[in-house]
This record gives C-alpha cells, structure tokens and sequence, in this order.
C-alpha cells in the first residue's frame, strides 16, 4: 500500500511527535506532509528518519518559524491544498487541522487524534482569558476566527473513515464535538529509559512547561502553603509569575536535560501533575521510576494513575483539593509499592502502541481493499 502521513506542524519533539516517530518506525516508506517543518537535523532523523516533510504556504509565510500559530486562521486552507490522490493509505496525527485533509472514495484515510483543536472548543474560554482576548479589537478578531475554525473543524468530521483516540477521555471529546467512534489506543511512552527506584527521597517534584493550562502556579502557590520541599523543573510564559509565588520551601530548577529529569523523578517521593491532560506522558515515566503520582482526577491521568494503587487523584484544581491530596498520601505512604507502580507504567510502552497501531491499520486496509469500510 502506497502511504502518506500528514502531522500538523513539525516544530519541536513533543508528545504528539513520539507517535510520529512511532509511525515511521513501523513503516519506513511514509511520503510526510505537514504545515511546516522546522525540526532540527537531529530531531528529523529521529522522527521522520531523515526525510523532511512536504510543507504548506504557511512554511514561507514572515517570522512563520517562531509565529507560526499566529496564521491558525489560514491553516483549513493550507491542509486542503496537499493533493494525497495517489495514495492508498493516508494516515493523520491530528490536534488541529490535519485530519480535515481532503481523500477521495477510494483511499483509506486513518485519524489518529491527540484532541480536537483545544482552544476552539474545551479550552476556548480559558484560552480567550488567559490570551487577554475577551474584550477589544483583537478579541472580536479571535472569536471570529475560531467560530470559523469550528465551523470547518464540525463539517470536516467525515473527511476520516475511522478515527483512533489518544485515550477514552479524547474518545469522549470525539463523540461530542465530530459524533464519531473511535478506537483506543494510548500513545507511546518510552518506559524502558527509566529505571526504577525504590529507596525515595524527601521532596515532591513536577516538571512541565511553564503555560497556564499546566497549572504549575496552583501546585507551586499550594507548597508554599506547607513546610514541604517542592522541587519544579521546566521553563516558560509563567516563569515569573510562578516565582513571584514560590516560597522558600520552593526550588525552581528551570530548564534540565533528560539526564538530570530522570534521576529526579527515581528520587522524588511523588510526582505532582495538576492539568487537564488528554493523555499526559509525564506522569506515566514517573510512575515507571516507581514514584507515586498526585494528579487531577480527570483526564488522561483518570485512566494512567490508579488511585490508591499508583497515586492520589484530586477533584479539583485548587489549593484546598490538591492539598487534601497530598495529606492523604502522606498518611497512606507506606501502601504505595514501588514495583507496583512501574509495572503499571508498563501498559503504556512504545512496542506495545506500535504493534496495535500496525494491527489496526492493516486490518482497516484489508477490510476497505475488498470493498467494505
């Protein structure tokens, strides 16, 4: 089969990109296509294993490497103007626009989706607050725009034949927004690269980049509150005013390499996620060091973490909630078994998602080949 593999932008080595590097580990021979490719010669060998990716008008557009988010209004457009006619396969990886490529009748094309675009539909509100665009010119302009971009984003939902959700909490966003259903297969997490550790120390650690949907402000503002020792790694927008909030309790590392971030999370007592994630890779490579997770409820980390088994779930996000959190691991400590914890983190590892992403597609295939979807 003839394939083609379209990711939305190529910018850094993220979440959404591991399941890319998934892709083209199982098959080698993708023709890529995306928005842009800005990715670093180390970063394309990995991925995309040298190949650079077949890119839009938005790759040309000014300051396109850095602002690229600014043209969100031209991207429908953009993914339309790919022609994929030739190829048997198409297969997606979507948080934005890629899976509204267009595919005639007789290809297959395959969504494999990381959320439907969050800021247009489950965060559009908080987006809209924390961008400062309620209010003003600016504002008005950003409404518009993303009440088109639902528009396209609602009548492009066929466009797919069969969609894979990162987990059942986006499985459920799926449902709501496309009326589709969707298949579950978690995302890939590289488990083997960290080594458990039993013997903890006496300090809670989180790590993300500093954005204010990670929420790292409430867990660095409810620490301060204790005599704990909190331990934050990560940099980003909210730096400052997430120091402006640190306590003296408080360490913030900044940015660290992988080197420093495993052997901090081996030795952490628990990991500390407060977001909303729709899957959340971090807390699943602190689980396989054997560290507890303290995490919302909600979300990926509902469906990664085990409460009382693995972790504590919190309800809320809030001080009050995330606090009661942590009293009742503290209280419950001793419960919390380390081999038990990796070897749930081990559900989620990279041969695991490449062997039932090989077996999904090519049963689809050989079902549309003989004339059925």
């Amino acid at each position: 089969m003839k394939k083609a593999l379209i990711h939305d932008w190529f910018s850094v080595y993220a979440g959404a990109e591991k399941c890319v590097e998934s892709f083209t580990n199982i098959w080698d021979d993708f023709e890529v296509y995306s928005l842009i490719d800005f990715l670093s010669d180390k970063d394309r060998d990995t991925i995309l294993k040298g190949k650079k990716a077949n890119v839009s008008f938005v790759q040309n557009l000014p300051k396109a490497k850095t602002k690229y988010r600014n043209y969100l209004p031209f991207f429908p457009l953009a993914i339309e103007q790919f022609d994929l006619s030739e190829y048997d396969v198409v297969l997606s990886s979507s948080h934005a626009v890629a899976k509204g490529v267009l595919t005639h009748s007789n290809q297959l094309h395959i969504s494999y989706v990381h959320t439907p675009i969050r800021y247009a539909w489950d965060l559009y509100h908080q987006y809209l607050k924390e961008s400062g665009l309620e209010s003003g010119l600016k504002g008005k302009l950003a409404k518009y725009f993303l009440h088109k971009i639902r528009i396209w984003d609602s009548t492009t939902a066929n466009r797919a034949d069969h969609y894979i959700a990162n987990s059942h909490y986006i499985a459920r966003r799926i449902k709501k927004v496309y009326g589709k259903e969707s298949a579950v297969i978690y995302p890939p997490v590289d488990v083997e690269k960290f080594a458990i550790r039993k013997d903890k120390e006496e300090f809670y650690l989180t790590a993300s980049r500093m954005v204010p949907y990670k929420k790292i402000d409430l867990i660095v503002e409810a620490f301060s509150k204790t005599d704990k020792k909190l331990v934050v790694i990560g940099t980003g927008p909210d730096m400052e005013k997430i120091k402006a909030k640190a306590g003296a309790n408080i360490e913030l590392m900044g940015y660290q390499s992988d080197e420093v971030m495993i052997d901090m999370m081996q030795r952490a007592k628990a990991f500390v996620f407060a977001a909303e994630e729709d899957f959340g890779i971090t807390p699943v490579e602190a689980q396989a060091c054997g560290t507890p997770v303290i995490c919302l409820g909600r979300g990926g980390t509902k469906e990664t973490v085990i409460d009382m088994v693995t972790g504590v779930h919190f309800e809320n996000q809030t001080i009050e909630s995330l606090l009661e959190a942590v009293d009742k691991f503290e209280a419950n400590y001793s419960a919390f078994d380390a081999q038990k914890i990796r070897d749930n983190a081990m559900r989620f590892g990279k041969d695991r998602f490449e062997k039932e992403i090989k077996e999904f597609v090519e049963e689809k295939y050989e079902i549309f080949k003989n004339g059925r979807l």
